[in-house]
């Protein structure tokens, strides 16, 4: 089940206790204070990672607690600080202290953010002790750490839009590159929203298939390409079904940079699909606009599975490397 929302509880530790002790020396029963400080509590952080399914796995333990601080010893020595807890939260995720109302972002790897601090130990009574007050018998107990509800919310981040003209054979890469399972289907519109697939920890979504006109919302027009919007990289899918696949090409290119210029300035590599089905004319007519163009071109059929791998490995290394 994929969650995309969930509140949980997490706490940070409890500052050990200051202590009242002494050292012994012969004949004197209390030479001097030597009670140690208390550890302070653990502190409570939230880092982001990519594991799309991660908030499905707090749903059964939603409690989080780091570690509390020891209490300080006799001999001036300090307790042990608790130990730091760290919560893993999907990259996209929004996280919000409900009772503070305040929120971090995690739109990108590796962010990591102290949420709730632990609480700070006490004092024993060496700290006390004084030109005026050599035998203090005062301590402090340790504070309490923050805690509260965090409710974490997963606005996806897409590094891997798939783009293309209706039946270009985006559900079937999708479901060829991921565990998704993308309706797949030979007529216009089999995908009526976007669809999603894990790949190695990066997100790919299959844009539903767009039109000419879509600028200006023909079609299912401007809902898909606000989507497009949001992807880091396009692979922009075209059937070698098509009488004339470079104009198809270029057909989705003038739609994208009629609705915003931003989205032809995206990465974008150009996937030309079902090569199974295309005779060898065609495949020589694309390969000279391969030699002339400068973006990556890859010919594939999922079903042979032909270039598929080359074009797997290719995303992987560009994606790791970006």
């Amino acid at each position: 089940m994929f969650v995309d929302q969930i509140i949980i509880h997490a706490k940070s530790g409890h500052g050990g206790n200051g202590v009242e002790r002494w050292r012994h020396e012969k004949f004197i029963a209390k030479a001097g204070p030597a009670g140690g400080n208390g550890g302070n509590g653990g502190d409570v952080y939230l880092e982001s990672v990519r594991d799309l399914g991660l908030l499905s796995k707090y749903m059964g333990s939603p409690e989080f607690e780091a570690g509390v601080g020891e209490d300080g010893q006799s001999g001036s020595k300090h307790g042990h600080n608790g130990k730091d807890i760290t919560i893993k939260v999907p990259v996209g995720s929004i996280v919000t202290d409900v009772s503070r109302n305040r929120s971090y972002e995690f739109f990108s790897e590796g962010i990591k953010e102290r949420v709730f601090k632990g609480g700070q130990g006490g004092f024993g009574n060496e700290h006390f002790k004084t030109s005026t007050n050599r035998s203090p018998q005062e301590t402090t107990a340790g504070k309490g750490g923050e805690q509260g509800d965090l409710r974490i919310e997963l606005t996806l981040v897409v590094d891997v839009g798939l783009i293309g003209m209706p039946n270009a054979g985006k559900s079937s890469l999708l479901n060829a590159f991921t565990n998704a399972r993308s309706a797949v289907g030979a007529y216009p519109f089999t995908t009526l929203q976007p669809h999603l697939g894990d790949f190695y920890g990066y997100v790919i979504a299959d844009i539903p298939g767009l039109i000419e006109g879509a600028a200006s919302g023909k079609g299912l027009g401007h809902t898909f390409l606000r989507h497009v919007t949001r992807t880091k990289m396009l692979l922009h899918l075209v059937s070698l079904e098509h009488e004339d696949p470079i104009k198809e090409y270029y057909t989705i290119l003038n739609e994208l940079s009629s609705y915003h210029k931003s989205l032809v300035e995206k990465e974008e590599w150009i996937i030309f699909t079902k090569k199974d089905l295309a005779n060898q004319e065609k495949i020589d007519s694309i390969q000279s606009f391969i030699d002339t163009s400068k973006k990556r071109v890859f010919i594939i059929s999922v079903e042979t599975p032909e270039g598929t791998k080359e074009l797997r490995d290719a995303l992987v290394q560009y994606l790791r490397e970006s």
